[in-house]
């Protein structure tokens, strides 16, 4: 079970790295700036909030943070898909799939929080 704590979470620091390689890429246009911030903000939470995760003090705690860092993986993408749709990069196809990997990463956490809930509720 750890060793898939620690998949997670590297996978969740590669994508922030990946965030952060396309936050850098962005024009220095108005729109580019302040999507550069937003995303960056959004982009790179889910992996501490993650870490955080794992150290909850409760049941309820552990789904909070799980929740936190979910809402940022779901606002990571809208940014990303308006990145792709505006053309504010060279290669919008190099950012389709961390779009991918935000998905993938969202169904991971919707799956852990309803387990989550359902323990919750059992206890």
């Amino acid at each position: 079970m750890l060793k898939y704590h620690s998949d997670l979470e590297e996978r969740l620091v590669d994508f922030a790295v990946s965030i952060i390689r396309i936050a850098e890429s962005l024009p220095e246009t108005k729109a580019g700036k302040h999507i550069r911030g937003q995303l960056t903000r959004s982009g790179t939470s889910p992996a501490p909030n993650y870490g955080e995760a794992q150290d909850a003090e409760s049941r309820a705690d552990f789904i909070h943070k799980m929740k936190i860092s979910l809402k940022e993986l779901r606002e990571t993408r809208v940014w990303l898909q308006m990145i792709v749709k505006a053309a504010l990069v060279k290669s919008p196809s190099k950012v389709k799939p961390i779009i991918k990997e935000a998905e993938e990463l969202i169904a991971i956490f919707v799956a852990s929080v309803k387990t989550a809930k359902k323990n919750l509720k059992r206890n």
